[in-house]
């Protein structure tokens, strides 16, 4: 066995004992200094690409996973439907687009105030997380989106999160999102997902 394939089976067996993805670093504290752990990761990319199970990227952390097209497999036969208030999936959608950000300023970006029940929301689905405090006075606690959050969403970093032009495209901008861009009122960069609707399948 070559030092190349001891590596590739040393991280992959850390990955599929791990109960959370894990970053580089976390790896390399299992397997050893010495160890080339992302030259053994693009090794297993490869060698799970287009199998059952696939080992994927989320932002900095790695895990294995069910292959996305399989994933209909394991659904269990009841499913709950949970839909965000439209308050959630535009705060949801400002902390995407403009992490690490504040509620102040997440209110200044919807123009309207947030109450503490719609973050508390997307904490408990574990698709937001603190991210320390604004250096600023009053020092203001920061949101920003977590793994579960790219893991949900199928992104493997925020750079996949859509552009206006693909909101537009998948009809996911409603009249009068688009009349406000039109007349330039809409300020720009964050979308207005009214019709996402989350699925989450009973463990």
């Amino acid at each position: 066995m070559t030092p190349e394939d001891a590596a590739s089976r040393a991280v992959e067996a850390v990955l599929f004992a791990a109960e959370h993805p894990l970053s580089v670093d976390e790896i390399r504290a299992h397997v050893g200094l010495e160890l080339d752990v992302r030259a053994a990761l693009a090794d297993l990319e490869a060698l799970y690409a287009g199998r059952g199970i696939e080992l994927v990227r989320r932002g900095e952390r790695w895990h294995f996973q069910t292959a996305a097209d399989l994933a209909h497999l394991l659904r269990r036969d009841r499913e709950e439907s949970r839909k965000l208030s439209r308050a959630g999936i535009e705060t949801l959608a400002i902390i995407a687009y403009h992490e690490p950000v504040t509620r102040a300023e997440i209110e200044a970006i919807r123009g309207v105030q947030i109450s503490k029940g719609t973050i508390d929301v997307l904490m408990e689905a574990g698709w937001v997380r603190p991210a320390g405090r604004r250096e600023v006075p009053g020092r203001p606690l920061m949101y920003a989106t977590t793994a579960g959050f790219l893991t949900h969403f199928g992104l493997t970093s925020r750079r996949d999160l859509p552009g206006i032009d693909d909101l537009k495209a998948a009809g996911l901008l409603d009249p009068v999102d688009l009349a406000m861009e039109a007349l330039g009122e809409s300020g720009g960069d964050e979308p207005e997902a009214s019709e996402i609707e989350s699925v989450t399948d009973d463990e």
